[in-house]
């Protein structure tokens, strides 16, 4: 939790007048006990009705101005928790942007959103009732006991009996319920994540006929976060009568002990009643700083969670360079002896070395888990080559900065992704501000403006959220019109054709081809007759480079490249 006080330095104001007028109004509270006590004793005993009066009156006030110091505690504790929890969730996300591919695939997605909802919105609430009962709950107890002495020593004794006694149950069962609950947020992060995987993947469950078997493994893992939350609800849970039964035996002392003091004349009845009225007033806080207790110990277990992702290093070192614009006889990608491995084991791709020159459509092809994929991520830094360079231009991708570096490349991954909104909302991710003309333009070259404009919306269309209520083709064509409406130095294709029969295909392999000489072109494709026409094709095979050439060299000469051409009705 500590590591995450940062997000509080702009609310200082907040985190010192929140707690002041919480102690403002637990300092009218102790009052209360000694001006009843003053009622019963002068007033009633006395006889006194004006005394009873200003009492009274004493008492409304009391209770006003209490009120208005708990009410501007309480916004000023709002506003501070509410601003903690707004700022640390835009650090987490600003922190999450961030991470490679590497730190993200570690992570998971189901953990990611946790932190970011769950986990920060008991910081949050952590952070409230901090703010507005940590100091005012124990200032109450001891206050409490203070005041007791100024009423009658001897029976105050029974008060410095009792708060060490419920100290050590409160704190007791806090050290035991962190660790716990830190481990059920652990176990929410797997309930999420099973819930994630089956709305995204329905379609297969129900193509398999999976629906029982995934109901009983959601069944189990939530069955066993069940019986955790259960589990240290129970511990939790003694909070409150543990507290009731140590404060009603000192009460009960308390009256007892009092009854004889009473009866011989060394305390009064006013006296009694005040005592009593500390003691329920300790009773009170200790029950609210209980329930505190549990929602501190959820909030430091959630704000570690959180802390621990916000601590995670980039993996990837910001580069300083600007990307140089080409040279004549510099290439615009080159690769030299790169290796790549994803976590532990072997490499994915080893000692891959190549070169294009700028204009060049580059052909990546081969089996299914070769690396091709592997490849082309690369080139944005997606990832970073475990060995080797990765250049661009000439310059290592490494030491250029990241914003720019991307710019100058459009990027269509395999799997088409769409957001939520009208289609020329999802084209304008490639270039803000782009006219009606430039997205006509880019869908056209995508073979996608027919199927657009058959719609009554056009490019108003609404689309749901993933695309949903598009055709894996249609998805494809959008992402790769977004891409083109970039106007990159790069554009990687990577596998994002598979879903386009051969025609549509054909067609906008040569759209692209007619766009401008200076754009290198990356195709990544387990078709050969989508890469066949390109400049150079690069066969890979198991991670490693088997072949590069032209079609009409590799097909004779390189036997992985042969056997795929073969495979697909395509011969020498």
């Amino acid at each position: 939790m500590k590591r995450l006080l940062k997000f509080l330095t702009e609310y200082k104001k907040e985190c010192i007048l929140a707690p002041l007028f919480k102690m403002l109004e637990a300092i009218f509270e102790l009052f209360v006990p000694l001006v009843i006590s003053g009622i019963i004793d002068r007033g009633i005993g006395g006889k006194d009705a004006a005394y009873i009066g200003r009492s009274c009156g004493l008492l409304f006030a009391l209770a006003l101005v209490g009120l208005v110091s708990s009410l501007t505690a309480q916004f000023f504790a709002a506003r501070a928790a509410t601003g903690f929890a707004a700022k640390l969730r835009n650090a987490v996300f600003k922190h999450i942007n961030g991470l490679s591919y590497s730190e993200l695939d570690r992570l998971g997605s189901s953990t990611l959103i946790t932190r970011m909802t769950s986990d920060i919105n008991q910081a949050q609430s952590g952070v409230n009732m901090t703010l507005r009962l940590f100091l005012r709950s124990p200032f109450i107890v001891f206050g409490a006991m203070i005041m007791a002495f100024t009423v009658n020593p001897q029976e105050a004794l029974i008060f410095v009996i009792t708060i060490p006694a419920l100290s050590l149950i409160v704190f007791g069962i806090m050290v035991i319920t962190m660790p716990m609950y830190k481990k059920v947020q652990g176990m929410l992060d797997l309930v999420l994540n099973r819930t994630l995987e089956n709305l995204e993947g329905t379609r297969v469950i129900r193509a398999f006929g999976m629906e029982e078997e995934e109901t009983g493994r959601f069944r189990q893992e939530n069955d066993a976060l069940a019986h955790m939350q259960r589990l240290v609800g129970r511990i939790s849970g003694l909070l409150n009568p543990m507290t009731f039964v140590v404060v009603n035996a000192a009460t009960i002392a308390l009256l007892y002990t009092g009854a004889f003091k009473v009866d011989s004349g060394n305390l009064t009845q006013g006296q009694l009643v005040a005592l009593v009225n500390y003691m329920s007033q300790i009773l009170v806080e200790l029950i609210k700083l209980a329930n505190l207790i549990v929602t501190v110990s959820k909030a430091i277990a959630c704000a570690d969670r959180v802390a621990d992702v916000l601590d995670l290093p980039f993996g990837m070192e910001e580069g300083e360079n600007p990307l140089p614009a080409p040279e004549k006889g510099v290439p615009a990608v080159e690769f030299i002896k790169v290796c790549l491995r994803y976590r532990e084991g072997k490499d994915a791709l080893s000692d891959i070395s190549f070169k294009v020159m700028p204009g060049q459509t580059v052909g990546i092809i081969g089996g299914t888990g070769s690396g091709k994929s592997s490849i082309v991520n690369l080139i944005p830094r997606f990832y970073d080559a475990s060995s080797g360079q990765v250049k661009l231009n000439g310059v290592d991708v490494r030491d250029l900065k990241k914003a720019e570096l991307r710019k100058s490349i459009g990027v269509v991954p395999q799997k088409a992704v769409l957001f939520k909104g009208t289609i020329a909302e999802n084209l304008r991710w490639g270039k803000e501000g782009a006219t009606e003309e430039e997205l006509v333009s880019a869908l056209e070259t995508a073979q996608a403006r027919d199927f657009v404009f058959d719609k009554p919306e056009g490019l108003k269309f609404q689309i749901n959220e993933g695309g949903k209520n598009l055709s894996g083709g249609q998805r494809q064509r959008l992402t790769i019109a977004r891409a083109l409406l970039k106007e990159p130095d790069i554009l990687i294709l990577d596998d994002s054709s598979s879903a386009l029969d051969f025609a549509t295909d054909a067609r906008l392999r040569a759209a692209i081809g007619g766009l401008s000489k200076n754009m290198t072109v990356f195709i990544v494709s387990q078709r050969p007759v989508s890469v066949m026409n390109s400049d150079l094709i690069i066969v890979v095979d198991n991670g490693r480079i088997s072949g590069v050439g032209r079609h009409e060299d590799l097909i004779k000469n390189d036997e992985v490249y042969r056997e795929i051409c073969l495979s697909q009705g395509i011969e020498a």
